[in-house]
């Protein structure tokens, strides 16, 4: 997702600092305490504009959000969500999403999700796809051993590729979803802002996949 650049969007987040983090290694495994109470921490890398975080904490209070996003002036936008939500149990966390290992401690996260990440078709750049081996190695790190990556995107390349590595990483799969928006796993899906634009263009992705098969340690 790439937006026009916002004059006003560094001095919103400087001045939100309750609910924003620049400098996540000083959190790394001490995260729960940026929330009222201590629960279950789940994680977005690559939140965008913020639908999908905001709504999600707003339907689990039970549950600690944290949304991982790079660009400026797109974590401003969702940051102004955010702000405007006044839940005790969302923040955002302006940083890249590649390294995680070196902000979270290990075990320390119950869900990642992945929605509508960058493709980066071309074959040089597969490195850089969230779904990777490389992410794949700072996941592992992070998640708990009975906790899901939860992945959804609608570019068949990334889908596909996504699928090969989570396969050859051993992991197992405990939904796939080839077209979600036309399935039983509608009723309880939150969109992106991306995904509520574009799922008329075509079908809709879903996979959650787990590290430990039957979630065994």
């Amino acid at each position: 997702m790439r937006v026009r650049n916002k004059p006003w969007a560094k001095d919103f987040i400087k001045d939100h600092s309750e609910y924003i983090v620049d400098n996540p290694e000083q959190w790394k495994g001490k995260w729960s305490n940026r929330f009222n109470k201590k629960q279950p921490i789940h994680v977005e890398i690559g939140t965008g504009k913020g639908q999908f975080i905001v709504e999600m904490a707003r339907e689990h209070p039970e549950i600690n959000f944290l949304g991982i996003e790079i660009q400026e002036t797109v974590i401003a936008i969702a940051l102004k969500k955010v702000v405007a939500s006044e839940l005790p149990n969302l923040q955002m966390v302006h940083t890249d999403g590649a390294g995680i290992d070196t902000f979270f401690d290990e075990h320390e996260i119950d869900t990642i999700y992945l929605n509508f990440s960058d493709p980066w078709p071309k074959k040089r750049h597969a490195k850089r796809r969230l779904t990777s081996p490389k992410f794949l190695d700072s996941y592992k790190k992070v998640l708990k051993k009975d906790a899901p990556i939860v992945f959804k995107t609608d570019n068949r390349g990334l889908f596909e590729y996504s699928i090969i590595t989570f396969n050859n990483y051993g992991m197992y799969f405990d939904l796939l979803s080839l077209d979600l928006h036309n399935s039983e796993y509608m009723e309880d899906n939150i969109e992106t802002e991306y995904e509520h634009k574009f799922s008329a263009k075509g079908p809709i992705y879903k996979v959650i996949a787990y590290f430990n098969k039957n979630k065994e340690d």
